[in-house]
């Protein structure tokens, strides 16, 4: 079933003959982009998926010729979620967890990127706050219903190649801010909280593992600028350039959403377990001056990813 699959390889491609009848999937930021494709792809298949948004009319409106495409008995209950506030996160959870339907998949896809600073309701940085601990909040306070086999694939990016974590400074209180050095924190952050889930849940039959969807045009880019984009590219496609990588190309939102699908129902838990994938397969650790592909290993570092737990935990004021 697992197949050979590459970086122009879609949704349809990676789920074909896979029946998801009598699984039930919670997919966070359904309102756009990859979330509403995810959901297509997955309820198509037969499954029964939870959608997670924050503004639910525009959800609704986004998601409701997808109703059309549900096959085998899948279908789509939307859900109210603000990730940017963990009163609303916490309500969100209590509610899945009061209904006691357990989950075979969570993908957290939600997410902000290259945003001005600005801090969340309770006073984080923006990107990091609803990008990792929106999510870490939400994922372990509905832990306890992912069934034995449930996985979780956190959407994290490339752009994690931009930094590390700091946890002296998670809120840049005495750094200066860059939008993509933010950026490149959360989806740092992200990968190291799958990590960190995967080595405490592994025994349970619950694996965890991170994702890039690949340069896709989505509402996600919204705070960027044209000619912001055509400066990130030009680095890029000069920096791979000179590590004699192919030039950038965009991808189509069937094959952003790819990636997320596969690492979340075709491949072997113990492939993509506690790592990070990109182009339907498992990257490669890369420390080269192109950001196009590989992982940086501080990504992967598992002391890394257990000191971000704890001081995820002392932010949110809740341990896990």
């Amino acid at each position: 079933m697992a197949g050979t699959f590459g970086a122009t390889s879609t949704t349809d491609d990676v789920l074909a003959g896979v029946d998801l009848s009598g699984k039930r999937i919670l997919v966070t930021g359904v309102s756009a982009g990859l979330g509403v494709e995810t959901v297509r792809a997955l309820i198509a298949h037969g499954a029964r998926v939870v959608g997670a948004a924050r503004d639910l009319k525009k959800a609704e409106a986004a998601t409701r010729e997808l109703r059309d495409e549900a096959r085998n008995g899948g279908g789509l209950e939307l859900v109210e979620l603000d990730l940017a506030s963990l009163a609303s996160v916490r309500d969100c959870a209590d509610a899945l967890v009061w209904e006691s339907k357990p989950f075979d998949l969570v993908i957290a896809n939600a997410g902000v990127m290259a945003c001005p600073k600005s801090k969340t309701s309770d006073g984080f940085e923006t990107q990091f706050g609803t990008n990792h601990l929106g999510h870490f909040v939400l994922v372990n306070r509905i832990a306890a219903l992912l069934k034995p086999g449930a996985r979780l694939v956190n959407l994290s990016s490339a752009g994690h190649r931009f930094s590390d974590v700091d946890l002296d400074d998670p809120n840049f209180e005495h750094t200066d801010y860059t939008e993509f050095g933010a950026y490149g924190r959360s989806k740092t952050a992200n990968i190291l909280f799958a990590v960190e889930f995967d080595r405490r849940h592994k025994a349970n039959g619950v694996r965890a593992t991170a994702v890039h969807p690949g340069g896709i045009r989505t509402e996600l880019g919204r705070h960027m600028t044209p000619a912001a984009v055509q400066r990130m590219l030009d680095q890029v496609n000069a920096a791979n350039a000179a590590a004699g990588a192919p030039a950038f190309s965009w991808k189509t939102i069937p094959q952003g959403a790819a990636t997320s699908v596969w690492a979340g129902v075709v491949a072997s838990p113990d492939q993509v377990g506690g790592l990070y994938c990109e182009d339907c397969h498992v990257a490669e650790l890369s420390e080269g001056e192109s950001i196009r592909t590989g992982v940086r290993a501080y990504a992967l570092d598992p002391e890394r990813a257990m000191a971000l737990w704890a001081k995820s935990e002392e932010m949110v004021g809740e341990r896990f």
